[in-house]
């Protein structure tokens, strides 16, 4: 197999490029726009399989994680492989489970910030001045959208104590990370992923962030008996850890979100061990460490 998806950090461009050529190999592949980020980029989703309930897998929240959008691309080529050929993967008969039982795939939640991260202030446009002063010239570690709100912060889920506990560790306005915007929802890539969600039937979500070994699978009271048998196995299949959040983790997150509105699981999962950015040689490994769970988890 002549793999399309390379072992590297994708810039916007490369990445709908590696999209469009997947597509072409893969003609079953829905390729749809859910909205677009605050510089006017697409956010790209991918539909594989069918059935009329999806699961969710979404990534790149935070600009320095674009390492995410690679896991999430390389996931995207062996399954419509294995679904093409008829094939197996991890053990599970693709075309006959994903028939039943579709996915959709957001690479790349956060374009304009991984965009920052990976290509550095210029590609900000109008706002390249604001944001290299935001950032005091380290855009590499650059985590928010092009106006610095964390979109990981902008949920509407525990908004305020979240805003709250920003406050108390000196988070008052723009930031390269952790600033939950004005009020939840403000940013347009935070209200996309939403509208998708309450527009389609999503049985449950996940969330790809780096870095850690961890999965996160509770919020608040709303501890799902679903849940937590579905994150044991989550585990089991990835050598990663059950974990819950605390701090300026806690609230505002997508998983958080999906939660308390639907009361249906969602998970966080944090991929690979390092600091933000993760090299772009660890994609692959760190891909296989991660493949069965990610090929099992939407048949839930």
């Amino acid at each position: 197999m002549e793999r399309i998806i390379k072992e590297k950090d994708y810039t916007y461009s490369n990445m709908q490029k590696a999209i469009r050529g997947l597509k072409e190999e893969y003609s079953f592949m829905e390729i749809f726009s859910i909205g677009q980020s605050c510089m006017g980029r697409e956010i790209t989703a991918v539909k594989i399989g069918g059935g009329n309930e999806f699961t969710l897998y979404a990534g790149a929240f935070h600009g320095s994680e674009s390492l995410t959008t690679t896991i999430l691309l390389m996931f995207m080529e062996e399954l419509c492989y294995s679904y093409n050929k008829g094939l197996s993967l991890c053990g599970i008969d693709v075309k006959r489970a994903f028939d039943k039982k579709g996915i959709i795939i957001v690479p790349r939640v956060n374009p304009d910030g991984c965009e920052i991260s990976l290509c550095g202030a210029a590609s900000a446009g109008a706002y390249a001045k604001e944001i290299k002063r935001i950032s005091n010239g380290d855009t590499v570690h650059w985590n928010a959208n092009l106006r610095g709100v964390d979109i990981n912060h902008n949920f509407a889920a525990d908004w305020q104590n979240l805003r709250n506990a920003e406050r108390k560790a000196g988070i008052y306005g723009p930031a390269k990370t952790r600033y939950g915007g004005p009020y939840p929802e403000s940013e347009p890539e935070t209200a996309a992923l939403v509208n998708l969600c309450l527009n389609t039937k999503i049985s449950h979500a996940v969330a790809f962030h780096s870095q850690g070994e961890v999965i996160y699978w509770n919020f608040g009271d709303k501890i799902l008996k679903r849940s937590k048998k579905m994150v044991d196995i989550m585990c089991q299949l990835s050598g990663y850890t059950a974990d819950e959040p605390t701090g300026l983790a806690l609230g505002g997150g997508f998983k958080d979100w999906f939660i308390e509105t639907f009361e249906r699981p969602a998970f966080t999962v944090e991929l690979g061990l390092g600091e933000n950015p993760l090299d772009e040689k660890m994609a692959r490994e760190i891909y296989k460490d991660v493949e069965k769970m990610m090929v099992v988890t939407p048949l839930f």
